[in-house]
């Protein structure tokens, strides 16, 4: 088992399999309806996954299906981790950036846990294994006592009910309170949905801005700054039309390094100007 987790490299094929098909692997396999690699952050459905290509090996009662904090994530990730090392799979998780729900660090991880888990199994469900009775085993066992409680409360409110007869109209009304209340909760989610979307995508565009950052510094060190293709590549940087690619005229640049000498330096200087 180790050894197979450990031919899985980044130029394996495991690495090119689509979002699309992943989600619906995930969906198939576990009988769920994600819609975005994201929702895997939380690192249930990785142990889920393992215990189904190696039933018993995974406390279930351990996994926490509604975590929603990374405290709670990255719990469900200790228990993953403990099973690799019971399977001596020597596969490091990247827990913190997986927390975050960055959607590429998802997507490789899910992408390796497949070409894993078709690896043991041949790519065969276990037509044996009922993932939704395993989780609301795991969620009964992980919380008896709220269970419990739960119990007793509905029985208390089925004994009131029998009795409170002439408070219907009330019952109503706190009922109309409930539902606003749901509704307030729903769109609080959607909203830090929302934010969390905003979030990452400011992430990503201060990570591609640093990296043309970069290129620009390079582009003016002195070395270089006076080669044309160091030219082509400030010409492209500081092109201000944005319907119009400045990639033709960067081309031209480039093939002046068959120019001579003298016409480099006068090109350049003008570009430059």
């Amino acid at each position: 088992m180790a050894t197979m987790a450990a031919n899985i490299g980044m130029m394996d094929g495991a690495y090119f399999v689509g979002r699309s098909e992943i989600l619906a692997w995930v969906n198939a396999t576990l009988q769920l309806n994600i819609s975005r690699v994201e929702e895997a952050a939380s690192g249930a459905i990785q142990c889920q996954m393992m215990d189904m290509t190696h039933p018993g090996i995974v406390p279930m009662h351990k996994v926490n299906f509604d975590a929603k904090t990374e405290y709670d994530m990255i719990q469900n990730y200790k228990v993953l981790q403990e099973v690799f090392t019971k399977l001596k799979i020597e596969k490091h998780i990247e827990v913190n950036k997986l927390v975050k729900g960055r959607p590429l660090d998802n997507l490789e991880f899910l992408q390796w846990l497949k070409r894993y888990c078709d690896s043991v199994n041949g790519g065969i469900m276990n037509e044996n294994y009922n993932p939704v009775e395993r989780r609301c085993k795991g969620g009964k066992e992980r919380n008896p006592r709220g269970a419990q409680r739960v119990a007793k409360s509905l029985q208390a409110d089925n004994v009131a009910n029998l009795a409170l007869g002439p408070k219907q109209g009330r019952m109503c009304s706190m009922s109309g309170r409930d539902d606003s209340a749901s509704e307030i909760q729903a769109l609080s989610e959607q909203v830090s949905d929302l934010k969390h979307s905003v979030d990452q995508l400011e992430k990503e565009r201060d990570f591609y801005f640093a990296k043309l950052r970069d290129i620009e510094i390079l582009s003016q060190t002195p070395e270089i700054e006076h080669l044309p293709v160091a030219a082509a590549i400030r010409k492209i940087l500081y092109a201000a039309d944005v319907k119009e690619s400045a990639l033709s005229e960067a081309q031209e640049l480039v093939t002046s390094m068959h120019s001579s000498p003298e016409e480099e330096v006068n090109d350049t200087e003008q570009i430059v100007q």
